[in-house]
């Protein structure tokens, strides 16, 4: 088991539920592919480094899991077509 961090840029134009679900639904598919959520950290809003799709402003979470080398490429392909998702990014965490 590797251990990796997801890093998921939600939109800023949603309501409060709907922007849990996403995170929710992000859990949810790590779970799903054999990966362990060990823990979500939430940065809150944030200005971004430049506009996407006409915002200047995005909700930070960031998703620490464990999971075979598999898992992230399934996660992505999922995250990728998710609504108000605007950013993300898997990356494994070296073992320090």
């Amino acid at each position: 088991m590797n251990k990796y961090e997801l890093a998921v840029v939600v939109s800023a134009k949603i309501e409060d539920e709907e922007r849990a679900a996403v995170i929710e639904k992000c859990k949810a598919l790590v779970e799903r592919f054999g990966g362990q959520v060990t823990d979500v950290d939430e940065w809150g809003k944030k200005r971004l480094a430049y506009e996407i799709q006409k915002m200047k402003e995005a909700f930070y979470y960031f998703i620490h899991f464990d999971a075979e080398s598999t898992v992230p490429v399934e996660i992505e392909s999922r995250v990728r077509i998710m609504d108000n998702v605007i950013r993300y990014l898997c990356v494994r965490q070296d073992e320090a």
